[in-house]
């Protein structure tokens, strides 16, 4: 079922009112979401549409309930990302927010606020990302599981459509539930991606072909870098994304998928203003399973599993390398090989073409692994070359910096072959040879990592410099630098309010008007701000004076310098005291700290033992083990 590409939104006081612009088969109905109830209805245009305003808009984002009723997210705003094959990419670049109900006077005051509040966060979370979308093309699905979809015979997209990428499907429920009774609501029902893609022709040796990256970020788990890690009971991993390298030349479709994820057991780092947060490894009897979890659900998907793990082999990450492996260890599935390389050990002193012993270690598991390739006439069946039967699974710590790095190379590696293939390069040719396609390979792949960091720490990547140019340069590492500050300072600072928008977008959080409002704790959190902020201008004004006095002061100076003291310590004592007022955290939904609480006590804290072990629910023998 084609998808309505563009609709004349009526806004009128009792309905919406989504009329098709552009139609393939004369009229179409229109969509008519009824304000009062929330019921949807296809009818034909009428003659007249009285409207309060009229929207031209290029979708619907979704619909949310909150405080006062559901809200329409219409697409407003949207630019052309590029083709595969026939099928139109697009970006999000505008939304816009429209209340079911005309009025807000049924509200307190205090939800009055909290509305406000929500929209502030709605806002933030789709004006921050970055959504992909397609009329015609299944973004959600990579080109070999769309091959082996083909013969499904299910026409609506949002049918077809990978649940964990399908990124709005929380706010499309009403919409999905309506369509099952009647599937000309499908032609309404538009699924969006998060992510990254990137599509460009290029050419080598006057050769044409299509160049794409598409990254697709998964909807569960989702959150923000130390808001969000490890793994929950369902197997499913903070910051999975699936990353697949497409190749388009004439009749050859080629694809190579990657995937990265947070490290799957039960381990967190809630910030406390330190520049790296307590590092908490939580043991429970759930461990075991959910690990089991997230592998066999990958094994189904994608086959076998070379897990490549980046973490340091010494300091504060020891832990978690050495729970990862007994884990991998216990679950003792052959579908999954392991291997701990130590990046910052192997690359130290800038010598970052000591990525090829990785490389070289799994080479033979690469080679069994292969590669996607299907050749044929566009809108005719595909004859299957090849197809990919394993994936790499690469994390670090964030899954972002040294994952991006290691993905970068085992992407091109494919590519080179996948191009030797086809007869695009020859057999003992490199892409780093021809530098115009060169440019573009390293380019894009260094604003992918950039576009996944900044959706999970809010920054771009560190060591692009290297993805850039191929190699570590002075100017790459103060870069870094000012991105970890900047990282810092926004972990601590700005993060809550982003996981809260995460969580509030998909569907984590439930808007629910009979529960005490979530913002009621951070307005009295605004007002000791105040006063912390209060307290360091009267410490600064102690310190001043004590630098100001001179031995020619009144008889009332040693008064005045112990009221001043006094004023110092308090406000010291306070300020060390509340340090958490100046965090910002989230809301919405609870903490790691909180939801690990007994029987998931720590078995690492900051890479020791805990000194109480009876307070933590921990299996004697894999506490002795680890």
């Amino acid at each position: 079922m084609t998808l309505h590409q563009s609709l004349a939104l009526y806004v009128k006081n009792s309905s919406f009112v989504l009329k098709p612009t552009t139609t393939t088969n004369g009229q179409s109905k229109a969509l008519i979401i009824n304000r009062a109830t929330g019921n949807f209805s296809l009818e034909l245009p009428s003659a007249e549409e009285e409207a309060v305003e009229i929207l031209n808009v290029f979708g619907i984002f979704g619909i949310i309930p909150l405080l006062s009723g559901n809200y329409l997210i219409a697409i407003t705003g949207r630019a052309h990302a590029g083709k595969i094959n026939s099928h139109d990419i697009y970006r999000i670049t505008e939304t816009k927010i429209l209340p079911y109900s005309r009025s807000s006077s049924t509200l307190s005051e205090t939800q009055k606020l909290d509305e406000s509040a929500y929209l502030d966060l709605l806002k933030n979370a789709l004006n921050t990302s970055v959504h992909y979308f397609s009329y015609t093309y299944d973004l959600t699905q990579s080109l070999q599981r769309q091959s082996e979809l083909a013969e499904s015979n299910v026409e609506a997209l949002w049918q077809r459509a990978d649940e964990r990428f399908y990124w709005n499907r929380y706010l499309q429920k009403d919409m999905i539930e309506s369509a099952e009774q009647n599937p000309e609501l499908s032609a309404f029902i538009l699924p969006v991606v998060h992510g990254f893609v990137e599509i460009r022709a290029t050419a080598i040796k006057n050769n044409n072909f299509t160049f794409a990256l598409i990254s697709r970020r998964s909807r569960y788990r989702v959150g923000t870098r130390f808001f969000s890690r490890g793994v929950d009971e369902d197997g499913n991993v903070s910051n999975f994304v699936e990353t697949e390298q497409i190749i388009i030349s004439g009749i050859h479709q080629l694809a190579y998928i990657q995937t990265r994820g947070s490290i799957p057991i039960y381990w967190s780092q809630v910030t406390n203003m330190k520049y790296t947060p307590r590092l908490s490894i939580h043991y429970a009897d759930k461990t075991a399973e959910a690990f089991r979890n997230h592998f066999e659900k990958q094994i189904e998907i994608y086959g076998d599993q070379i897990v490549v793990s980046l973490i340091n082999k010494k300091g504060y990450e020891t832990p978690m390398g050495v729970a990862f492996e007994d884990r991998i260890k216990e679950l003792n599935n052959s579908h999954v090989k392991y291997i701990h390389f130590d990046f910052h050990h192997e690359c130290r002193k800038m010598r970052w073409d000591r990525i090829s012993v990785l490389v070289d270690q799994i080479a033979p598991d690469l080679d069994r692994q292969s590669y996607f390739h299907s050749s044929g006439i566009e809108g005719q069946k595909a004859e299957i070359l090849k197809k990919q039967t394993s994936v790499a699974r690469t994390n670090c710590m964030d899954c972002l910096d040294r994952t991006n790095v290691v993905q970068s190379v085992l992407a091109r590696r494919a590519l080179t072959l996948q191009l030797q293939e086809i007869a695009i390069l020859g057999p003992h040719e490199q892409c780093d040879q021809f530098a115009d396609f060169e440019f573009l390979l390293r380019n894009v792949w260094a604003d992918n990592a950039n576009a996944i960091s900044v959706a999970y720490s809010g920054t771009g990547a560190l060591k692009t410099d290297f993805t850039r140019t191929g190699q570590r340069t002075k100017a790459g590492a103060f870069m870094d630098f000012t991105n970890s500050a900047v990282r810092y300072f926004k972990n601590n600072y700005s993060d809550g309010t982003r996981q809260d928008a995460y969580d509030l977008l998909l569907g984590n959080y439930v808007v629910d008007p009979c529960k005490p409002s979530p913002f009621s704790a951070v307005r009295m959190i605004r007002f000791k701000m105040a006063l912390g902020i209060l307290s360091l201008l009267v410490i600064n004004m102690c310190a001043g004076h004590f630098i100001m006095s001179s031995p020619e002061t009144s008889t009332f100076s040693g008064f005045t310098k112990i009221f001043w003291l006094g004023l110092f310590v308090g406000c010291g004592y306070m300020l060390y005291h509340e340090t958490p007022i100046f965090l910002d955290r989230p809301r919405l939904c609870q903490l790691p700290s909180d939801i690990f609480g007994h029987p998931y006590g720590p078995l690492f804290v900051d890479n020791k033992m805990p000194i109480d072990s009876n307070v933590i629910d921990v299996d004697v023998e894999s506490k002795k083990k680890l």
